[in-house]
């Protein structure tokens, strides 16, 4: 088994903004609800999902190539390390998504966030009532999130031969399923952060 809370406290090292702490959670929660869907270990896909985006923060043009270093220092398996550093594939790495699961990672990685952006703009700020129909809007509208790269989205689904409809049903279900979970950790960790 892996250990999750020596992952969270070196994530915690690299990254201090609330909003890259929460899209690790997310992600991480993504990827462990995918791998149960699909028949694999949810520990190892949700470990890659935490620590995903290690380094954006502080060195966002060496992303994923000071994860890798990073993450070999402290002992992470190849495997996890390739994992995680696939996702920035023709972005700073040339590491290619090569498992099912790497391929995941590369396209919910940009698709949750175009999905929380859409989420905090409704009246509930949450996903529980998010629509595809709604998603879809999103991911056409160029402007919206457009930090979020639809070619990447695009790239993914076409490496999981899935289209893009499955792509956003699945994920929403999976940010619907993991929500409250996430917000929790989110309290608990701000929370412990105010009174040390």
């Amino acid at each position: 088994m892996m250990d999750r809370e020596k992952a969270l406290q070196l994530l915690l090292k690299y990254n201090k903004n609330k909003f890259h702490i929460r899209h690790a959670l997310t992600v991480e929660a993504i990827m462990g609800w995918y791998a149960k869907e699909l028949g694999y270990d949810p520990d190892f896909w949700s470990m890659v999902g935490l620590l995903h985006d290690l380094d954006f923060e502080m060195y966002p043009e060496q992303h994923c190539i000071k994860a890798a270093d990073i993450l070999k220092s402290v002992d992470y398996s190849d495997d996890l390390i390739h994992a995680v550093c696939s996702h920035a594939y023709n972005v700073t790495v040339d590491i290619k998504p090569e498992h099912l699961m790497e391929k995941v990672l590369y396209t919910v990685d940009e698709l949750s966030g175009i999905i929380w952006a859409g989420a905090l703009m409704r009246p509930s700020k949450s996903v529980a009532d998010m629509q595809l129909k709604s998603v879809k809007k999103k991911f056409k509208d160029k402007k919206f999130a457009a930090g979020c790269s639809r070619d990447i989205i695009r790239d993914g689904a076409e490496m999981l031969n899935w289209d893009l409809d499955k792509v956003f049903t699945l994920t929403l279900e999976a940010m619907r399923a993991t929500e409250t979970r996430v917000d929790k950790q989110m309290a608990e960790r701000f929370e412990a952060y105010k009174s040390s």
